[in-house]
């Protein structure tokens, strides 16, 4: 049930906290192919990208642990809270994002960023039969579609999107979309019985060793030098920032009202890629991106704002 009572369900300070965890999450799409080049691991080089992968959510886990016991906090779970910690490592860190390396390994970016989106939409929907402050409205619905727009428009250039579909390209992308939809949704769950932290921190670990292992067993290889371990770790800690203030954003409110914001990840990215990596930034498409986001945003929060205005 929301907490309405904590800081965490005031409208500004989810949107605030929500979009510092999107800018991080963007932040990753340009660091990720500086990462590449540092790492020389090309583009058909699906395992050394897990492995990359696996190694960052390591370093990202690490950190949240290592910072919750210098804060003196108590690591140690329960017994019985292991299981679902190892559920949501596998769901959310695990095989989200071997799909996600294998099925952008297989599409254009701009397909896969597209296709991407639909976790919201999934999340919307899929909360509405878990939790009473998820239910559907036609403002939500309407929110998604609008929102869905944005990220079709900040994604698409004059070639427009090229048609075609594969299991192992779009499909994936698609599965990636629906477990972190379902990650999301049980995150929320666990985090009711679990310091947030500590959910992040192990689940960010657990999945992170499947991947490490799969990378590692499948022929990726990893060369570290002074550039590229400066990158990896800022990649963590953008990772380990990111889901744990999303961890304690999911405890305290709605599912819809909190996903509603990684519609702005893809703008966040190309915004990040033309200043670090100097790729061609689409003026009016962006303009009119951000504009429709924030529109959805709006709309998806409209009723938690007046409950909160009602409450104070």
């Amino acid at each position: 049930m929301e907490k309405k009572d904590s800081i965490f369900t005031r409208p500004y300070i989810v949107a605030i906290l929500a979009l510092f965890s999107c800018l991080m999450w963007g932040s990753a799409f340009p660091a990720i192919k500086v990462g590449y080049e540092l790492f020389n691991i090309g583009g058909g080089d699906t395992f050394h990208k897990i492995l990359f992968a696996g190694t960052r959510f390591f370093i990202a886990g690490s950190m949240i642990l290592i910072v919750s016991l210098l804060a003196g906090k108590n690591i140690k779970v329960k017994k019985e809270d292991i299981p679902g910690l190892i559920l949501l490592g596998i769901l959310q860190t695990a095989i989200n994002y071997t799909f996600f390396y294998i099925g952008v390994s297989n599409t254009s970016g701009t397909k896969g960023s597209i296709i991407s989106a639909t976790e919201t939409f999934f999340a919307v929907i899929i909360s509405n039969y878990f939790y009473r402050e998820d239910k559907l409205n036609n403002k939500k619905i309407i929110g998604l579609i609008i929102g869905f727009a944005g990220v079709v428009l900040v994604n698409l250039n004059g070639a427009g999107v090229v048609g075609g579909f594969s299991i192992t390209g779009e499909g994936f992308i698609l599965l990636t979309a629906l477990t972190g939809a379902l990650s999301a949704i049980y995150t929320k769950r666990i985090a009711n019985n679990i310091d947030t932290f500590l959910v992040t921190g192990y689940q960010l670990i657990i999945g992170s060793l499947f991947l490490i292992v799969v990378g590692y067993f499948g022929g990726g290889t990893l060369e570290f030098t002074n550039q590229n371990i400066w990158l990896l770790l800022y990649l963590a800690f953008a990772s380990a920032s990111a889901f744990s203030i999303w961890t304690i954003l999911l405890k305290h409110n709605g599912v819809g009202r909190v996903t509603i914001f990684k519609f702005s990840v893809p703008i966040f990215g190309t915004f990040l890629s033309y200043i670090v990596l100097n790729e061609r930034l689409l003026g009016p498409n962006v303009i009119l991106a951000i504009a429709l986001v924030s529109i959805s945003i709006i709309l998806i929060n409209i009723d938690g704002i007046r409950d909160n205005k009602t409450l104070e």
